[in-house]
């Protein structure tokens, strides 16, 4: 069986970004090879290439455009994070949504470039949608407990039940992730059981004091 996989997103928080993005690196990195998880990290753009080169852990972009390189102003191509040295994208966060279209063209073009992808997805038939596209992993996220600090596997479990089951059902290969509200060894072990290969989550870890403490805690159980 695969090691566990958290993913943590720095989004664009004031504590994950410069030096505090190299704190929640270096965080994960130490944790993941006391624990034996994979603990990877979605930094804001200009953090990838600092935090791929200086740490060893999967780093993965926050999104990016389906377009060829090219006169497109103001656009992130796979091929220059790839070259920055992510190993992966997420793609359709409920922060930057996207059409069934854009789902499929950006997926493509991670693919294109050897990126990893993360389709993240908010209910069952999106996660079946999602699936069907092949992704590397779905991570299912209810936009209501984003943030909220009430976790999706405590609040809702069915929700990650029902998608693993949507998610298989489609495409036996896919993995699949939870997130929305994760922030304890118990989040996590209640995510693994019913399905989950992992975790997708945020605040928890990049507003934390101590990062390492909180990354701690969440492969407590594992």
């Amino acid at each position: 069986m695969s090691p566990p996989f958290i993913l943590i997103n720095c989004k664009v928080y004031a504590e994950g970004i410069g030096q505090r993005a190299h704190l929640i690196a270096e965080s994960a990195e130490m944790v993941a090879e006391e624990s034996g998880a994979i603990i990877g990290v979605a930094p804001a753009y200009i953090d990838i290439h600092p935090i791929a080169h200086h740490y060893e852990i999967p780093v993965f972009a926050q999104h990016i455009d389906a377009v060829a390189p090219g006169a497109h102003t103001g656009h992130v191509t796979a091929a220059a994070v790839r070259l920055a040295g992510a190993r992966g994208t997420l793609i359709n966060h409920s922060e930057r949504r996207l059409t069934l279209a854009d789902i499929e063209a950006a997926r493509k073009a991670a693919r294109d470039a050897h990126l990893e992808t993360v389709i993240c997805t908010n209910n069952e038939p999106t996660t079946a949608a999602a699936a069907a596209l092949a992704p590397d992993y779905v991570a299912i996220e209810p936009p209501e407990l984003i943030g909220s600090g009430i976790s999706v596997a405590k609040a809702d479990p069915e929700i990650i039940r029902r998608s693993v089951a949507a998610a298989r059902k489609v495409n036996p290969d896919v993995k699949v992730l939870t997130g929305a509200g994760i922030q304890s060894g118990e989040c996590v072990k209640i995510a693994l059981d019913l399905g989950t290969v992992g975790v997708l989550l945020a605040s928890s870890v990049v507003k934390a004091q101590d990062p390492a403490v909180v990354l701690r805690d969440l492969v407590s159980l594992l």
